[in-house]
């Protein structure tokens, strides 16, 4: 359970209500975080890609989807509270989280954000075969490993303070 600040907020009939005070990266942490299990749901039961419906893939470039979108946002987010300045959006928060150690493998991430990209403008039932292979081998791994870093970092005091 993470600690929150309480501040006072005053309302219009000048009673007090308290108010949770959250860093902004925490609360897309959360988001990211549930995003992800929703992805390694599908990706790490015990069934293979062949074994899916075609709902069941489209579900899963659904999952992907949004979970790359929250992935690198949470990133540019705690880049930005610890202090960094770089180029806004994903290739300039996915180079500066490498350069700072948060992910580890900054082609593979690349290559993943291409895949993301491409998925939104395919219709090509083979390349959406060939992505949803990398998601649910390559890809999830990786989103999974993010979130456990993330998640650790969530446990330290001061990543927790504004």
């Amino acid at each position: 359970m993470l600690q929150r600040k309480v501040l006072p907020l005053r309302r219009a009939n000048n009673r007090i209500m308290e108010q949770q005070a959250d860093i902004r990266w925490i609360q897309r942490y959360t988001n990211f975080h549930r995003a992800c299990q929703r992805l390694l749901e599908v990706t790490e039961a015990d069934r293979f890609l062949e074994d899916l419906s075609e709902l069941e893939q489209e579900g899963l470039v659904q999952r992907f989807e949004y979970t790359f979108e929250l992935a690198w946002k949470v990133l540019q987010d705690l880049l930005t509270f610890k202090g960094y300045e770089f180029m806004a959006g994903p290739n300039g928060t996915l180079k500066m989280a490498f350069e700072d150690g948060l992910i580890a493998d900054h082609d593979a991430w690349r290559q993943m954000m291409k895949a993301r990209n491409k998925l939104t403008h395919v219709y090509d039932e083979e390349e959406v075969r060939v992505v949803l292979g990398l998601i649910f081998h390559d890809y999830a791994p990786i989103l999974k490993k993010l979130d456990e870093t993330l998640d650790s970092l969530t446990k330290k005091e001061e990543y927790r303070q504004a």
